[in-house]
């Protein structure tokens, strides 16, 4: 939303600037159209190079943001990957436990 005001600004300012210059010119009119040819392009030049600026920055932090929730992922998948792990041990343990249990409660009874 900055950049649409930064924008319209600039357009406005130029549009206010050639109706000034082409009412208060004091040369002929092919070189005042010519002048205030020249300063719209100058201006319509600063505003890309502006523009180019603000595209350049947003890509990079688009870049920046997508790389950082790619790691994000990465990590959230591994630690789930360590935690699976660690559950499916824990479960044999618990097994191995529970088995060597009941063999001690059977010979036991035995």
């Amino acid at each position: 939303m900055k950049a649409d005001k930064i924008i319209l600004g600039v357009l406005g300012g130029v549009a206010v600037g050639a109706l000034l210059g082409v009412l208060f010119a004091p040369e002929k009119g092919d070189k005042t159209r010519k002048k205030i040819m020249d300063k719209s392009n100058d201006y319509a030049d600063e505003l890309k190079d502006k523009l180019d600026t603000l595209l350049g920055t947003i890509n990079k932090k688009y870049e920046k943001i997508w790389s950082e929730g790619e790691n994000l992922i990465a990590e959230g998948k591994s630690k789930f990957g360590d935690a699976k792990h660690e559950g499916e041990t824990l479960i044999a343990e618990g097994k191995s436990k529970f088995y060597d249990a009941k063999n001690e409660i059977k010979n036991t009874s035995i």
